[in-house]
């Protein structure tokens, strides 16, 4: 018990540093990629309670929803539009502290007001997916989601 009042009180970094190897043993000799996404998705939900977690496929020239936590989402993104589509068009993170200033979000559910895009790059060096994780508070996220966030995006690009 005691150590569960610690887990509820550990910083957002003490959080995903206890995470990331737990995820890591999860997938590690897991060759389904869409199996590990789904657990992925699960693990960071159940961690951080994100308002929405979850991965974008990427199947020609749009994101196609793939294993998620939360509310229902948009099911298809064209490349370049909104925050996941743009994210995949320059590969690269994109970290919105306030979706309606952004240039072109799609709201895919209106109580969305903060967001992070990371790629997953695959071996050839494009994007595969994203993992696009979203909040109902506004600036909820910083620079220590988008460093293990992408951590863990290269950990599910190895896999």
């Amino acid at each position: 018990m005691a150590e569960d009042l610690h887990f509820i009180n550990a910083s957002k970094e003490e959080q995903y540093i206890s995470l990331l190897p737990q995820i890591e043993a999860l997938i590690t000799g897991e060759t389904d990629f869409t199996a590990n996404l789904a657990n992925v998705s699960a693990a960071l939900k159940a961690q951080f309670n994100f308002f929405w977690v979850g991965f974008y496929l990427v199947k020609g020239n749009e994101l196609v929803l793939g294993p998620f936590q939360g509310p229902v989402a948009c099911t298809r993104i064209a490349k370049g539009r909104g925050v996941c589509g743009q994210a995949w068009q320059q590969k690269q993170v994109l970290l919105v502290p306030d979706v309606d200033a952004f240039p072109g979000h799609i709201a895919c559910s209106a109580l969305t007001k903060s967001e992070v895009v990371i790629p997953l790059l695959g071996s050839n060096g494009e994007v595969k997916a994203v993992l696009d994780v979203d909040s109902d508070c506004l600036n909820d996220f910083n620079e220590i989601d988008v460093k293990f966030l992408s951590k863990l995006c290269t950990l599910l690009s190895v896999n």
